[in-house]
Formats: C-alpha cells, sequence, structure tokens
C-alpha cells in the first residue's frame, strides 16, 4: 500500500486539504495529513477561497480540519509521495526548516510531488524549481520565475506535469490534479 505526506496548516485553502485527502484516502492509500507543531489528534483552521469576480479571491471560514499524523514523527523514506495545499499556510509553513527538508527529499530522491495553488511557495522557498515548468495560482508566478522555474499560464481546472511534479492553479483542477498524481504514483484505475 502506497503512503502519502499531506503538508497542510492553519488557514489552508478548504477544499485544496478536504478534497485531496479524501481523494488519496478513496484509492486506499494511507495519507498522513501533518502540519509543524502540531500532533495527530490537534485541528487545524482552514479558510474558503472562492472566486465572486473580485480583483482576487475571497475568503471565508472554513471547516476544522483533524490531523491524523505528528509532524515530529515524519520519516520522509517512508513515503511514495507528497501532496503539498495551498491557501495562506504556505506562506508561514515555507519558514519552517524541516518542511524545507522534507520537501527537497521528495525531489532529491525523484518521488512524485503535488502542489496546488499556494502550495508552490513551499517549492520555491525550497530552492527546488529552478529549470522546472509548473504552475501556481497566478499571484505565484513571479515566485515561480525569481526561483528559476517556467511559470505555466494554463486554466484554473487544468494540472501542469514535469518529471515526478504535478501542480494546479486552484481547487477547481481536482479532478485533474488527482489523475496526474495517481499516473505518476503508478496507479492504474480501470472503469
Amino acid at each position: 500500500m502506497k503512503k502519502v505526506l499531506f503538508l497542510t496548516g492553519d488557514f489552508t485553502e478548504d477544499y485544496e486539504t478536504m478534497v485531496p485527502f479524501q481523494m488519496l484516502e478513496m484509492i486506499g492509500y494511507t495519507v498522513h495529513a501533518v502540519c509543524p507543531d502540531k500532533k495527530k489528534g490537534d485541528t487545524i483552521k482552514t479558510a474558503i477561497h472562492d472566486f465572486e469576480g473580485d480583483q482576487t479571491y475571497s475568503e471565508k471560514p472554513g471547516h476544522n480540519f483533524v490531523l491524523n499524523y505528528s509532524f515530529d514523527q515524519v520519516d520522509v523514506n517512508n513515503y511514495d509521495g507528497l501532496v503539498i495545499a495551498g491557501g495562506r499556510a504556505p506562506e508561514y509553513l515555507r519558514l519552517n526548516a524541516k518542511v524545507i527538508e522534507i520537501t527537497q527529499h521528495f525531489f532529491t530522491t525523484n518521488k512524485p510531488v503535488a502542489a496546488i495553488c499556494h502550495g508552490i511557495q513551499i517549492l520555491t522557498a525550497a530552492n527546488v524549481v529552478k529549470g522546472r515548468k509548473l504552475t501556481a495560482y497566478p499571484a505565484v508566478g513571479p515566485e515561480v520565475t525569481l526561483a528559476g522555474g517556467e511559470f505555466q499560464s494554463i486554466a484554473v481546472d487544468g494540472a501542469f506535469v514535469d518529471g515526478n511534479l504535478v501542480t494546479s492553479p486552484a481547487w477547481p483542477a481536482h479532478p485533474a490534479f488527482i489523475r496526474e498524481f495517481l499516473k505518476i504514483l503508478g496507479t492504474k484505475i480501470e472503469v
């Protein structure tokens, strides 16, 4: 059975945590949702980001999400893939040295990584996007470029794959985002 590490935190985007977590568990993977300075059973607060015609997304309170694994117990060698949720959490999670080390491990070992929306801020801080093609929420595009990546402007419901990396602009892309992540994990779903 495959194991996936899922990085999230307070004020992560609600859908970008809840939906991929549940989809990956539905497939049968063991998914460890973690946040620095929190342990199994702790909750994080989420935020709902919506696209309502304003110059940027709106934000509303989301659900409380219960973490099912302790961050301090993470051993990166035990995981087959990494998922990084978006929202506001990545802006402070990228300041945590262990988050950066974890992210770098998945790239140096060429394990599958999926990051969505602002989750790409962790990738840029980890210095793993140089020479890579990827997408993100458009406001994160300049960070991708400054970090040496080649920002891909795609539809909000699309996913972009570059080797072991799957990225998407925002939660409307979940079907494509998870489908492409499953492919690079080697999962085949027959209908």
